[in-house]
């Protein structure tokens, strides 16, 4: 049976590997992810998604200078990931008028039934105690307005968008309660008030 590479083994083989910084960026942050889907976002610390990626602590740091500043780099690529989910339902969707509301609400409804294992449920508290990620999400909202001002800024549009938020800030608020008392086909009364604006 062959013994395991010492400590010392394995920082050389670390030395001596090609370098891929997009490609461990890529795992820091699913890394951390992962962690916040599974145990929320208080459990994302610079040790533990470290650890869960492979990396020293050093390593981890040299792509993101704080806990802050991973935790930001999280959910802009969650708003990456929501940006492109909308995108591909703004396609696929032949009326124009209300069809960033009906993709927003169906964004905020696609990860509901994944319950405590949803990474924007675990975001939310940090998105409502963070003020860095409270600007990246006005920021994002704000330019998403300004492109959809003419088909989706009427009013009942805007009550629309407004009562999908209710029901993630409920999600949020009350875990499983949220799911009972805003029960999943209440996307379908949504998306009904989007269809045509007016």
């Amino acid at each position: 049976m062959a013994a395991s590479p010492s400590r010392r083994d394995r920082t050389l083989s670390a030395h001596h590997r090609k370098k891929q910084p997009e490609q461990v960026r890529r795992a820091l942050l699913d890394c951390a992810a992962q962690i916040a889907a599974e145990q929320g976002a208080s459990a994302i610390t610079i040790q533990a998604v470290a650890e869960r990626a492979g990396v020293t602590k050093g390593g981890l740091l040299h792509h993101f200078d704080s806990k802050q500043a991973l935790l930001a780099a999280v959910f802009e690529d969650l708003l990456d990931k929501m940006d492109q989910e909308i995108d591909r339902t703004l396609a696929d969707d032949p009326a124009s008028r209300g069809r960033f509301t009906r993709a927003y609400v169906r964004a905020c409804f696609s990860d509901r039934l994944l319950g405590d294992r949803s990474l924007w449920g675990a975001l939310s508290v940090a998105i409502v105690s963070e003020p860095a990620l409270r600007a990246l999400w006005s920021a994002w909202l704000d330019g998403r307005m300004a492109r959809h001002a003419e088909t989706d800024g009427d009013q009942r549009l805007v009550a629309v968008r407004l009562a999908a938020d209710g029901v993630w800030l409920a999600d949020m608020m009350e875990k499983d309660g949220g799911l009972k008392r805003y029960p999943q086909d209440f996307e379908v009364v949504l998306l009904a008030m989007a269809e045509g604006g007016n």
